[in-house]
């Protein structure tokens, strides 16, 4: 059992947190919101921060789950950031979707000062964080990976190291880049089906168990035929990103036209109030077309 740091208390890591009280490991939390942090340490029992250099202090790991480049960066390096916390031989993981660039950034300041730092982005929604069931992609030093691999273990189903520091945000982003594509032909292929006339649950029934089969079309299209979407992985950080691929696909020249693509789509349904949406509205924005 170890000495646990949990910074950022959102719908992903606010479960994620908890799972790790659950196998024992005593935890410290912070939040940008210091009422969240409080609702969380009288509902498991942990302990709250009032800086992320705070709840860092003595802590063999730090996990990270914030929002951005820019929010990650603040919490790691800025003033009263986790590494003015954190003692020599300490383990940062970062399991916010950001950029490699800021990665290999913090990567470089972390081993400056002594300390490890692991990136560990996530896949599997609100859901998976809640039921301790994520995929999570790492990228790091092979040391500081086998040291935190027993404690992510709390709220994995999966986890692997895909290489050196950077190789698990790029990774996420193949997540993404495939999940845009499912999504989108998901609701072309329930759009299809409702136009002609045809029971979606009925055609799903048949095609999932066939090779169009997906988590997306599981998990999805009973809420998309409905015309539900207030709830799971919204549009706005989808496009933020989506935003990251494109930008990476530039730099190591790989071609992503249809990622290009399906990213105005979400910026038709963030045009549509749908940015808090989930991602599979996609299928809105083809209904409103007619």
């Amino acid at each position: 059992m170890a000495k646990v740091a949990f910074l950022g208390l959102g719908v992903m890591g606010y479960p994620m947190a908890g799972h790790l009280t659950k196998a024992g490991h005593s935890v410290t939390v912070y939040n940008r919101t210091t009422a969240k942090a409080e609702k969380w340490a009288e509902e498991f029992g942990g302990s709250y921060g009032k800086t992320p250099a705070e709840a860092a202090k003595g802590a063999e790991f730090v996990m990270t789950c914030v929002g951005n480049d820019d929010d990650l960066r603040n919490v790691c390096a800025g003033e009263n950031g986790a590494f003015e916390g954190m003692e020599a031989g300490a383990i940062l993981v970062d399991h916010t979707t950001v950029s490699a660039a800021v990665t290999k950034e913090l990567y470089d300041i972390a081993k400056g000062r002594a300390l490890q730092f692991v990136d560990a982005p996530i896949s599997g929604g609100q859901a998976g964080a809640e039921n301790g069931v994520l995929s999570v992609m790492c990228g790091g030093d092979q040391d500081a990976y086998d040291a935190a691999e027993p404690v992510i273990d709390a709220y994995a189903k999966i986890c692997r190291r895909l290489g050196d520091s950077g190789a698990g945000q790029y990774t996420k982003m193949v997540n993404q880049i495939c999940i845009a594509g499912l999504v989108q032909g998901l609701a072309e292929g329930l759009n299809f089906a409702d136009k002609a006339g045809l029971d979606i649950d009925a055609v799903v029934e048949v095609i999932s168990q066939g090779a169009a089969g997906s988590w997306q079309m599981a998990n999805r299209h009973k809420t998309m035929k409905a015309n539900e979407y207030n709830f799971g992985f919204a549009v706005d950080w989808m496009r933020k990103d989506l935003d990251i691929c494109l930008r990476t696909g530039e730099e190591i020249k790989a071609s992503l036209p249809n990622t290009a693509l399906i990213d105005q789509y979400y910026k038709d349904v963030q045009a549509m109030g749908g940015g808090r949406w989930d991602t599979s509205s996609l299928l809105a924005r083809l209904r409103k077309l007619g």
